[in-house]
């Protein structure tokens, strides 16, 4: 499973009579991942209930061309969800408020023939100690964690609910006090070599708004940014196709035949600070394309161009 394929990850409350047409995707043709939610969409009240429709679901789901997720309450809900027959209709689950302990109660669940992969998502008061968060750093690059998860999603939101605060339509999240506790959360975790993913913006009128996240989110490093809503699915995947001189720069860069530092559209290429920024690009290019509205037919063709081992 590649990070790059995430997309637009979109919560559905598992409760949903459109589930398996949404899981099937037959509702919404452009959705890449798909999160079934057992927790904050889900009333205490409603659980048992959501998890029978989840476990009656899971039998109809077939293969899409989608990466479905399940996002359990708690440990115990996981454990009752990987009882279901059919769980091996879904790719993983989403871990919500993640901390280091009910981390290890998570995990205690899994088996190593589980197939699944994993996104924890970061959103308890414990982000905004940095010193908990080297800590749980640590733990995470620990094989047994790490080789199953697929990336860390941030709960930008329940970040500001722990603050009392709500951004405004026209605040990016970058605006706000957890703007800064999301630089830390970035450069703590991607050295580690963990993949990030960007929060959710709320609000589904305001779309400039929304295309300057996604803009702040790829300068910051962050993808998969979650999607409240099927209507903000397009916006955030054209954001990530890339514009044509990032890609002729990338190729250039991962090309053994360019010297190390070089020149191109007017910017300053050096091959061993920014062969992993290259690496970016080119996964964005395979999986969402050129931003022009025209490209020539036959413009980069080499999709599928392995770049694997060939840094000089």
């Amino acid at each position: 499973m590649d990070f790059y394929t995430l997309g637009a990850t979109l919560y559905i409350p598992g409760n949903n009579k459109q589930l398996v047409d949404v899981a099937n995707k037959k509702k919404i043709h452009d959705l890449k991942s798909l999160v079934i939610c057992t927790e904050d969409t889900i009333s205490e009240h409603e659980l048992p209930q959501t998890l029978d429709h989840i476990n009656e679901s899971l039998y109809q789901f077939h293969e899409a061309n989608l990466y479905r997720f399940i996002r359990p309450r708690n440990p115990s809900v996981l454990e009752k969800i990987l009882q279901m027959p059919a769980i091996h209709n879904v790719h993983g689950f989403v871990l919500p408020k993640v901390t280091m302990d009910n981390l290890k109660m998570y995990f205690s669940l899994l088996t190593s023939n589980d197939p699944f992969k994993i996104m924890i998502i970061l959103e308890t008061a414990h982000v905004f100690n940095h010193h908990y968060m080297y800590k749980m750093r640590d733990m995470l690059t620990n094989p047994f964690y790490k080789e199953r998860i697929l990336a860390i999603r941030i709960g930008g939101l329940d970040m500001l609910n722990i603050l009392g605060l709500r951004r405004s339509a026209d605040n990016t999240i970058y605006d706000t006090p957890v703007g800064q506790c999301i630089c830390q959360l970035i450069t703590i975790f991607k050295p580690a070599g963990f993949n990030l993913c960007a929060p959710a913006y709320e609000y589904l009128e305001n779309v400039n708004i929304l295309r300057k996240e996604v803009e702040m989110d790829i300068q910051y490093g962050l993808f998969a940014k979650t999607a409240i809503h099927p209507n903000q699915i397009e916006t955030i995947q054209s954001m990530y196709k890339v514009c044509k001189k990032e890609l002729e720069t990338a190729h250039a860069i991962l090309d053994p035949s360019y010297p190390a530092v070089f020149r191109m559209h007017d910017s300053m290429c050096e091959k061993a600070i920014h062969w992993n920024w290259a690496l970016g690009i080119i996964e964005r290019y395979k999986h969402y394309g050129i931003a022009e509205e025209y490209v020539e037919d036959n413009f980069y063709e080499d999709r599928d161009r392995d770049y694997s081992g060939t840094k000089s």
